[in-house]
């Protein structure tokens, strides 16, 4: 039996706002989210999913976004970005995601309300629990587009153990 080691790893996504539109919502961690802008995207959208998904990617050296999800959404017409995000934990052999940590950097929509939410959402995805999710939200002071309200930017780290 081999010695158990901790990895982590850092997976980043972001996306613009598009023109505002009633009775929309947005896709955050799995959560829809009500916001009279959508996030352009060829999926749902969901930066928070594509930051976690580049983030397993950075473990196995299997690029999901880009490569297998371009096919899944451009040539089967699947949407829906867990599946994306599934799809790169299929290549995780030998490790185990232990804990997830994102920020998000955006002025609007305000996301606290959701966040316990999105941190049931993306536990149940990654096999671990909610309280081994963490999600802080900043707006960055304004200091980038994302903070004055033009989109979303998304940051995840994740922890895996592995036997080597």
């Amino acid at each position: 039996m081999g010695n158990l080691v901790s990895i982590s790893t850092i997976g980043q996504d972001s996306h613009r706002f598009g023109d505002s539109c009633e009775g929309i919502s947005i896709r955050l961690g799995g959560t829809d989210i009500p916001f009279d802008r959508p996030l352009v995207a060829n999926s749902d959208g969901d930066v928070v999913f594509h930051a976690i998904t580049n983030a397993v990617s950075g473990f196995t050296g299997v690029n999901i976004l880009g490569g297998e999800a371009d096919k899944i959404c451009l040539d089967d017409g699947i949407k829906d970005s867990s599946v994306y995000l599934k799809k790169a934990l299929e290549y995780l052999n030998n490790g185990s995601v232990i804990h997830c940590s994102v920020t998000i950097e955006c002025l609007v929509p305000k996301l606290m309300p959701y966040i316990p939410a999105m941190k049931e959402s993306i536990g149940n995805i990654l096999g671990i629990p909610a309280s081994s999710v963490g999600i802080t939200a900043t707006t960055g002071e304004g200091l980038t587009g994302f903070g004055r309200g033009e989109g979303i930017q998304v940051f995840a780290v994740l922890t895996f153990t592995k036997e080597v």
